[in-house]
């Protein structure tokens, strides 16, 4: 169980440090990650350290395989937005879930935690939600053996390495922006203690595209913070068949956990160090680039998008690529690795205006015009 930061509180309420850091068992401590043993995690890690860069790649590629495996298990078909979450699981970057109720959105991301042997935790976004029922707070609490007061900070549902907001514009900005700090910074600060959160640590965030009454949606900076805007949709007649059968039967798969916590940071520093030639580095600047209404931009975009995308999404573009590749087998990026995540980096980023809106044309609509109209510097592809 993790210590938990503890100071004492004298009768004139003065803090100081209390004498003893040990957690009991109800004192509000984040749960333990479940895992191999410090003692199995190091010496795992230090073997990864060793690996070579081929070696991890293979280890990636059959990981990849045993976790869809897992993962299928529980979620029938939605294959591209498996594909879409390992990707970002493997660069380390946070997401988006879009789709309506009903579509396993937390049965999928729980899933998937179980599978890579992470701590999974879900919170529930609602108006009256508090900044400190994300982070945790510090909480009074008397010493039975001296009976001094002394403060103890409660770890917050933040504190997993696989955190599902669900229903992120369902709570005020305040609320929402402690949760994109912590996602950005890695560690929270509570009464100006700043505490560390466990690694490797991802955000997945839900949210309902149709139902918009009472929410606060997120701003244009913060979306920019996630890494994809994964669509989740309707399955096929076949596969919700198959999945009503499944789901109304006496019947349960168990999981198995396939990939540790030190796996994923060494496939996330090794995703890193895949090469990108410059052409294919270019095309997808080009490709972001032309999402910005001016002179150099085509027609199109200066007359339907408001504002385009950042050097963020040319960042994560690239990285993405990274990780297709890998997990496809392949050792370096190609520009079809760009063209097939362009629309999940850029959805969310680029703006459509009054006109776009007047002629029933979306953000996707222009992106894929634009793959369409950016050609590769050198090719004719």
């Amino acid at each position: 169980m993790e210590e938990q930061n503890e100071h004492e509180i004298q009768d004139n309420d003065e803090v100081v440090p209390a004498q003893s850091a040990a957690a009991g068992d109800d004192a509000g401590a984040a749960s333990e990650i479940p895992g191999p043993a410090p003692d199995s995690a190091a010496t795992e890690a230090a073997e990864l350290a060793e690996a070579d860069d081929v070696e991890l790649a293979e280890r990636l590629r059959t990981a990849r395989e045993a976790i869809l495996e897992q993962t299928r298990k529980r979620i029938i078909g939605q294959d591209l937005v498996v594909e879409q979450v390992l990707m970002s699981l493997m660069v380390g970057g946070n997401s988006i879930i879009t789709g309506v109720p009903g579509l396993a959105k937390t049965l999928l991301v729980q899933t998937v935690a179980q599978v890579l042997h992470l701590d999974f935790s879900r919170i529930q976004f609602t108006p009256d939600l508090m900044p400190s029922d994300i982070t945790g707070t510090d909480l009074v609490q008397e010493d039975p053996d001296t009976g001094r007061r002394k403060l103890v900070f409660q770890h917050g549902p933040v504190f997993a390495n696989v955190v599902l907001a669900d229903e992120i514009n369902r709570t005020p900005p305040k609320t929402q922006a402690a949760l994109l700090e912590a996602m950005q910074e890695h560690r929270v600060t509570v009464q100006g203690e700043t505490y560390d959160l466990p690694q490797p640590f991802y955000v997945f965030a839900t949210q309902n595209p149709i139902e918009l009454e009472g929410t606060y949606p997120l701003p244009e900076a913060q979306l920019d913070r996630f890494m994809f805007d994964i669509i989740i949709e309707h399955l096929p007649l076949d596969e919700e068949m198959a999945v009503v059968r499944a789901t109304t039967s006496d019947g349960s798969s168990e999981l198995e956990a396939v990939v540790s916590a030190e796996e994923m940071i060494a496939f996330q520093r090794l995703i890193r160090r895949v090469p990108v030639a410059d052409p294919v580095l270019q095309f997808a600047v080009d490709l972001v680039r032309s999402t910005r209404p001016g002179d150099d931009a085509p027609e199109f975009v200066t007359r339907w998008i408001e504002y385009g995308a950042s050097v963020r999404a040319a960042q994560y573009l690239v990285l993405g690529a990274k990780a297709r590749a890998l997990l496809s087998g392949r050792y370096a990026v190609d520009f079809d690795d760009i063209r097939e995540l362009a629309l999940p980096v850029l959805r969310h980023r680029v703006l459509t205006n009054f006109h776009a809106e007047s002629e029933s044309v979306s953000s996707a609509d222009v992106i894929g015009r634009i793959v369409d109209a950016v050609s590769p510097v050198g090719s004719q592809m």
